[in-house]
């Protein structure tokens, strides 16, 4: 079987770090999509609005397809890299870790900042819960209405999450099946004569 689970964190949480005046505060999110981490980087902006340096590392998606590392004006590799290297230490996805920093005056040169931003990271997640979830996968199914009992007995008897629904002469039912079933599942609706099922993405 392939492994349709992925870990993420369960709630917002906080970390410090202060090292020669320096101080960074770190912020750890679990996000779903870019809009979500868009947000929560304009309001950390607008708070901490006269910190030196806002870096930030996010992956979203079971598989971490989407991510980003942003070194915010400090040297490269010294801000983005460490905090994504803690995402990917901990095995995480879905997540946003965000260190900002206030320059205390003196210079902490790439080993000291690596090690900051990497213990500030740190320090957030160990203020979280790791939690696994599920990889689900959404598919539409497309049927005339006389066909309806037949389909709503499939989706009962599996126990699948229906996420929409229209009801009319053509009927489109929208459901979330677990990733390890999704091609038993997807068979058993194309065996019904006159249903279409078509994969739409996955969560």
């Amino acid at each position: 079987m392939f492994e349709d689970t992925f870990k993420t964190i369960k709630v917002v949480s906080e970390g410090i770090y202060k090292e020669k005046g320096s101080k960074f505060i770190a912020f750890a999110f679990p996000v779903k999509n870019e809009d979500q981490i868009k947000e929560h980087l304009q309001e950390l902006k607008k708070k901490y609005y006269d910190a030196q340096h806002h870096c930030f590392a996010y992956a979203l998606g079971p598989n971490r397809d989407g991510f980003r590392i942003n070194d915010d004006g400090e040297p490269s590799g010294t801000g983005g890299k460490p905090i994504y290297g803690q995402i990917l230490s901990h095995d995480l996805t879905n997540i946003l870790i965000v260190v900002i920093r206030y320059f205390g005056g003196v210079k902490l040169g790439v080993r000291g900042l690596i090690n900051a931003y990497k213990t500030a990271a740190i320090d957030a997640l160990n203020n979280n819960l790791i939690v696994e979830k599920i990889i689900t996968e959404i598919y539409e199914i497309k049927f005339e209405y006389p066909l309806m009992n037949e389909v709503m007995r499939l989706l009962k008897e599996n126990d699948l999450e229906q996420i929409s629904h229209k009801f009319s002469l053509s009927c489109v039912v929208e459901f979330a099946v677990r990733r390890n079933d999704a091609k038993r599942i997807k068979q058993s609706f194309d065996a019904i004569y006159g249903v279409t099922t078509n994969y739409k993405y996955t969560r």
